[in-house]
């Protein structure tokens, strides 16, 4: 997995200025899709690992005799 990079803000100037906001309002969200992209990634993960858990676990009791 990649390591995060790190992406300060650009500082607030006196005045309103709308192309700072535009940059700003950017970076959060590509900020927020980036952690989406990476908990959608761990969740699949999970589901993988703990789906050949449970494979195993059934194979596992294929093989006992009940009785």
């Amino acid at each position: 997995m990649a390591n995060p990079k790190s992406i300060a803000l650009p500082l607030a100037q006196q005045e309103y200025n709308s192309a700072d906001e535009a940059v700003t309002r950017r970076i959060i969200e590509q900020a927020v899709q980036d952690l989406a992209i990476q908990v959608s990634k761990l969740s699949k993960l999970q589901d993988v690992v703990s789906s050949k858990a449970v494979k195993r676990q059934q194979f596992l009791l294929m093989g006992m005799k009940h009785g």
